[in-house]
């Protein structure tokens, strides 16, 4: 007797509906994703084996290179945006909207508050605007001291808006390994004076060493 031959079905599965998804799921991470704020230099954090996770929001960062170059960054975009008009106020300086959105973009301040050097460097490719960084930066001495001068801004802005910048606001401090004490003791002390004294310094987590597998 001859064997009866089964039908053989379709083994095509529609991917249709998958992709779909995976276009969506795509979409949405790539939309709620924080994005790390460009630095002028790379910073090689000293390592710790604490682990403290900083918020995602509402963070102040100041970047100390080895040489003593101070930076300083807002991640809020409205926040950049207020500085700079506050500014604009004061100084009596007119930012045309292409200077305000170059501004609004996350990346350390090295520029000093004053208006031919503002206007000439926010009128510059982002390309020239690295190049100025990597040469020049916030002063921290006590007779020019750049870096107050833009965290004052950031904390009348704030409490032009009822908000406590000592209390809404993180303060990270992220110097170089190789950055000596001599340059990180005047940041703190700026710090101080203003009243931010709740403030965290930067590590990069390592690895505790496996002490009984060595005895």
């Amino acid at each position: 007797m001859s064997k009866v031959k089964q039908k053989k079905h379709s083994t095509f599965i529609d991917m249709t509906a998958m992709s779909d998804v995976t276009v969506l799921l795509l979409t949405f991470f790539m939309s709620t994703a924080t994005f790390l704020p460009k630095e002028p230099i790379m910073v090689q954090s000293p390592g710790s084996v604490m682990e403290i996770k900083i918020p995602d929001a509402y963070i102040t960062t100041i970047l100390i290179r080895p040489d003593g170059k101070t930076y300083v960054n807002f991640d809020r975009p409205n926040d950049r945006e207020a500085i700079l008009n506050k500014i604009a106020q004061d100084y009596n300086i007119t930012f045309t909207k292409e200077q305000m959105n170059s501004f609004k973009n996350p990346t350390p301040i090295g520029i000093p508050i004053n208006k031919e050097i503002m206007t000439q460097y926010l009128s510059s490719p982002m390309m020239q605007q690295d190049e100025y960084l990597k040469t020049h930066a916030l002063s921290t001495d006590s007779a020019r001291n750049e870096l107050k001068q833009w965290l004052q801004y950031a904390i009348s802005v704030a409490a032009n808006e009822g908000k406590d910048y000592a209390k809404t606001y993180n303060i990270a401090v992220k110097a170089d390994k190789g950055t000596p004490y001599i340059y990180v003791e005047p940041v703190i002390s700026i710090l101080q004076e203003l009243h931010l004294n709740r403030f965290n310094l930067l590590t990069t987590l390592k690895t505790m060493p496996n002490i009984l597998a060595d005895n």
